[in-house]
Order: structure tokens, then sequence, then C-alpha cells
């Protein structure tokens, strides 16, 4: 093995461990025991547009595999917002990724996290925020609070491990849409597209 893939390597050993005591700590906060693979995570990015004009805001990046999936999509670091509960990962996504707006605080309680700022609009959400680990109702008003953030027909990006969407349809003003499954990923991901209808 060569210098460079050993490297590679290592990286991913030293992530790994370090999601996994991210998962030992906070397993409600953490969705899975390892981090999201490359794969799901470049369709995570997929419905990100590096053109906008407003910036792109990801939650609950962990070790910041999406994170580089979204700034390999064209996003610059200035223009990319991150939310991470956990301050571990928010020290290490800090020192990976310069630039990026890396911010300590609950996905749940956006207002509160993102204090004078709290009336940015981005131009669409990528989320890795374990929503099965939480009561339904709670996750319907984190997605109506996210559709308020974004421009009507901007996507909400979601992952979750089971096989329906973790926000059920018709339960408030949003529509949902099946991305994709990715069975390259540990558990197998599925991926879903929540949006609001833009005025007629």
């Amino acid at each position: 093995m060569n210098s460079q893939a050993e490297s590679k390597t290592s990286g991913n050993w030293s992530q790994t461990v370090r999601f996994f005591k991210g998962w030992l700590e906070m397993p409600r906060a953490v969705g899975s025991i390892v981090p999201t693979s490359s794969t799901t995570a470049r369709e995570m990015a997929s419905l990100v547009n590096p053109s906008a004009d407003m910036p792109t805001l990801e939650l609950g990046p962990g070790t910041g595999v999406i994170t580089k999936a979204i700034l390999e999509r064209g996003v610059t670091p200035e223009t990319l917002w991150a939310i991470e509960y956990s301050e571990d990962f928010v020290e290490h996504l800090r020192k990976e990724y310069p630039g990026v707006k890396v911010i300590q605080g609950d996905a749940f309680n956006l207002d509160e996290t993102l204090g004078d700022k709290k009336d940015t609009m981005f131009d669409s959400i990528v989320s890795a925020v374990p929503l099965l680990n939480f009561p339904v109702p709670q996750r319907i008003a984190y997605v109506e609070d996210l559709l308020n953030r974004i421009p009507a027909g901007r996507p909400i990006m979601q992952i979750t491990y089971g096989p329906r969407s973790p926000v059920p349809p018709g339960r408030g003003n949003y529509t949902v849409e099946r991305h994709g499954f990715v069975l390259r990923n540990v558990p197998p991901a599925h991926l879903w597209v929540y949006k609001r209808a833009r005025a007629s």
C-alpha cells in the first residue's frame, strides 16, 4: 500500500473511531455507529445549488463526510453553514473545514442556535439529524420550521435508516418525495426530500 492510500485508510479509520465515540456519548443525537458513506454523501449533496445567492445549511454534519461532498459540489466554504450539537465534532469540523461557518447548537431550536442570524434565509438544507430518535410531532415541527427558512420549491434533503419517510405526508404544509436508496452505506440509507409548493 502506498503512502497516499495508507493516509486515506488512516483518515477513514480515525473518522469511524471519532463517530463511534460520539455515538457512545450521545446515542440519541447520532443516528449510526459509523459515518455516512461517501456515496451517500454525494447523493445528499446532489440537490444543493452551488450558484445560489443564499447560503446552504447543513444540520448534523458529524465528522464532515457530507460537508466535504457539499464543498466538492462547488459550494464555497463561506456560504456553507453547519449546525452540530457535539462539541467534539464542532472542534473537528472547524479544523478540517476552515471557512465553513460551524455553529454549535440544537437543530431543533434554530432561533436560539442562530441567535442574531435567526432570520437568515438559506437556499437549501441537508439534514443528517437522526429524526427517528424523536417523536413524530417533533419531526413534523422540525421540517415545518426548516421550510420557513428556505424559498418555496427548494429542498430539504434528509437521510434516514428506516424504509418510510421519518416525517409522514399529509400532516403539514409540505410535500414528501423519496429521493433514493443507497445500499453502499452502513446501515443502508433512505433519502427523502421535503418541499413547500411555490405559490401559483
